[in-house]
């Protein structure tokens, strides 16, 4: 960069700026230019860094004035870091990476606290029933609910505002909206790996086959043992002999 125009690249123009308003658009950067923050960054409250590759925030804490952030359709994870940027109260992070809502509402409520509007669809953390057949409205309302529950601040999320009564309801369930993840090892799932899972067999060795070889007949017997557990629902062998207004 220089005398105050931006690297094109070949595929957007330079630094746009109009009045405290910058725009640095379809440059395929995967960082804040340095130059950026050093022409502009005392003067600047809205940041437009749209349609780029950016996964690093470093050198954003340059924008000391910035109330305005729009970082859409960029490369950024779960793995970012945000600067403390006490005035921000506008973030637009959509469709990027993002898939853990725990970590990523975390920072923005310990680096931004007067967040009041924040937009994140099209990231896999924010369930849409467009973009994954198995998401519907309640996998989006719950959240809504954790992350209103998390930014007490939001007066609006996504496409709508934020309700008085969606707010009193996140204060009442949003902590229990939390998804968690579970890990497979962690559920007994096999490793495809593992070739002693090909290898497991619910009977006791003496009954495989009969404990005889597979050209001859085979013996067939069964194996029994006492049971733990005792069912007495109303399915039970002692309840089907009792009429539904008994019950």
């Amino acid at each position: 960069m220089d005398g105050g125009e931006g690297t094109d690249n070949g595929q957007g123009m330079g630094p746009i700026l109009e009045g405290s308003q910058l725009a640095y658009i379809e440059h395929g950067c995967a960082s804040i230019p340095q130059e950026l923050g050093q022409w502009y960054g005392s003067k600047v409250t809205r940041l437009d860094l749209s349609f780029n590759c950016i996964r690093s925030l470093e050198g954003l804490d340059r924008f000391t004035l910035l109330e305005e952030l729009v970082l859409d359709n960029n490369d950024i994870d779960d793995s970012i870091q945000f600067p403390q940027m006490p005035k921000l109260h506008t973030l637009q992070i959509n469709k990027n990476k993002i898939s853990n809502i725990d970590s990523f509402t975390d920072k923005l409520k310990a680096n931004c606290p007067s967040l009041t509007y924040l937009s994140m669809l099209g990231n896999q953390a924010c369930p849409n029933e467009l973009l994954s057949l198995d998401k519907d409205e309640e996998d989006y309302q719950r959240y809504r609910y954790y992350v209103i529950f998390k930014l007490e601040k939001l007066r609006f999320l996504d496409s709508r505002p934020v309700k008085e009564s969606e707010r009193n309801e996140a204060k009442r369930v949003g902590s229990y909206m939390r998804v968690v993840k579970a890990d497979e090892t962690d559920m007994g799932v096999p490793n495809s790996s593992d070739t002693s899972a090909e290898k497991y067999n619910p009977l006791p060795e003496d009954t495989k086959d009969g404990g005889q070889h597979q050209e001859e007949e085979p013996q067939h017997r069964g194996t029994f043992g006492r049971c733990r557990y005792v069912y007495y629902g109303r399915h039970s062998e002692g309840n089907r002999f009792i009429r539904n207004s008994d019950l």
